[in-house]
């Protein structure tokens, strides 16, 4: 099989934002305790953060992380976790189940980011609360102020502020099984005043209205619309969420969802552009696809958990090598729409739904879904060029004409180099490469993921069951593989 690329270096997508490779961080099951908090651990710091899992996620160089959920923010008061922690309430935590300790708050996450070479995305409770509360927040984190939130942080030992920039007007609001669930206008005049008391506290913050929870939504499109001509001289993205998986053991079809991903970006573009015109604005309102990931290998053993436990572990999906092609795919898909994704947030970051898994009290490891977003992370900053895939296609029960070759090119305008990222979905025939519109630059590198065994994971045991390696023949895609391929200048 061959797959015939061409990259324009003259016809740029546009330049990739940094924040496309975020992550997310909820008060939910062993993200937080046990995650990336563990005062006990061997490796803990001054703060008890586990300087272990620091570490990796340092290597991912994440750019943005967004907190404290998720559906758990829709029932949080932020004010249960500043301050003096020995007064801080042990509550039901009534979205996922547990009790929430408050050990971890907005006080000691920010510091958090701060070693973790990241930025926060912080999310406000438009759940059960409202605007006041969340201008009050803002007040807190980024005004210094001779006020009473700013001189509360002061009070409570931050002298600087915080200085979040990005904002969530709430979290899957469209959801029924959200706390506080609202109607379309509901949401969209709420989502409105907020928004507007939030700027006026701090004018230099960026907001994110809440889209439809994925495209799948009853009121998809419609909720878009109703939000958008609400908010739109107020928000500056509006938000997707969609998760993905193979309950039916499809590989063909699951290897195909990046399709789903993109025509739900697309779709939303459209509405977005849509009431631009008819507002007759000049301002585009930008994506945040600040959920994004696979989900489905935990949801029955999660059924199994008992109520009311601390940090239980909730959603700790264990990823193989397919999954690892799909988040590929699925990055590849973001950056082909980087002109007007901005944000986007792989959900979760530790042990949620997550690249990288810990033991309480033990270990730390990475998934097989590390490699694709690290490799993207590192080298897919820049800009994304428009690329050209000529290769067979295949078909599924659901969608006809799937390119075996998936694939997009980023040029480092830095360091004058274009890597190619690619995935062959044929579980059977190598994929040979023929390139073109670059000959001014030769290969450097051809890394490879793949495994005989599609459904083989990383473990605690074995934690380099599936790694990358060199390719033993370059400029050719092995059978069911994630590849990233570097030129430098000759």
């Amino acid at each position: 099989m061959k797959a015939k690329i061409a990259i324009n270096l003259t016809n740029i997508i546009d330049r990739v934002d940094p924040r496309l490779f975020g992550s997310f961080i909820e008060h939910l099951g062993r993200a937080v305790y046990g995650g990336i908090y563990e005062p006990d651990h061997k490796t803990s710091d001054d703060m008890g953060f586990r300087q272990d899992v620091l570490e990796l996620v340092k290597q991912l160089n994440v750019s943005v992380v967004r907190y404290p959920g998720g559906n758990f923010v829709s029932g949080y008061n932020w004010e249960d976790g500043i301050g003096d922690r020995s007064r801080r309430p042990r509550k039901l935590e009534l979205a996922w189940n547990s009790i929430e300790t408050n050990e971890i708050g907005i006080d000691e996450f920010q510091e958090w980011a701060k070693r973790a070479d990241t930025e926060v995305m912080m999310t406000v409770n438009l759940g059960t609360r409202g605007a006041d509360e969340a201008r009050n927040l803002v007040e807190y984190c980024n005004l210094k102020t001779d006020t009473y939130y700013a001189n509360l942080r002061k009070q409570n030992g931050f002298e600087e502020p915080f200085n979040i920039k990005l904002w969530c007007l709430g979290n899957e609001m469209d959801g029924d099984w959200q706390i506080g669930y609202k109607k379309p206008l509901e949401y969209a005049r709420l989502a409105c005043e907020t928004a507007k008391l939030m700027k006026l506290t701090d004018p230099t913050i960026e907001l994110v209205a809440c889209g439809s929870s994925g495209p799948l939504m009853p009121t998809f499109g419609e909720w878009e619309r109703t939000v958008l001509r609400e908010c739109y001289d107020h928000v500056d993205y509006i938000s997707l969420h969609s998760y993905y998986g193979n309950p039916n053991q499809n590989t063909s079809e699951y290897l195909a969802a990046s399709i789903d991903m993109d025509n739900f970006i697309k779709d939303t573009v459209q509405i977005c552009d849509e009431i631009k015109a008819e507002k007759g604005s000049e301002k585009n309102i930008m994506l945040s696809f600040d959920e994004w990931n696979i989900w489905f290998h935990s949801k029955e053993q999660d059924k199994q958990i008992d109520r009311w436990q601390i940090a239980p572990p909730l959603l700790e999906d264990i990823y193989n090598v397919e999954d690892a092609l799909v988040v590929g795919t699925l990055l590849i898909t973001l950056l082909k729409n980087c002109d007007r994704v901005k944000v986007a947030c792989l959900a979760q970051l530790v042990n949620v739904i997550a690249p990288i898994m810990t033991e309480t009290g033990g270990r730390a490891w990475v998934q097989t879904i590390f490699y694709p977003f690290l490799h993207c992370s590192l080298r897919g900053r820049g800009l994304a060029l428009q690329t050209q895939c000529d290769c067979d296609t295949y078909d599924t029960p659901t969608k006809s004409d799937v390119p075996y070759v998936e694939s997009i090119a980023v040029y480092n305008d830095q360091d004058d180099t274009i890597t190619l990222f690619a995935v062959n979905r044929s579980l059977e025939n190598e994929c040979k490469l023929e390139l073109s519109g670059f000959d001014s630059h030769s290969m450097l590198s051809h890394t490879v993921l793949t495994g005989n065994d599609l459904k083989l994971c990383n473990t605690a045991d074995a934690p380099n069951a599936v790694i990358p390696y060199n390719a033993d023949t370059p400029m050719i895609l092995p059978p069911h593989s994630w590849n990233m391929l570097i030129f430098s200048k000759s």
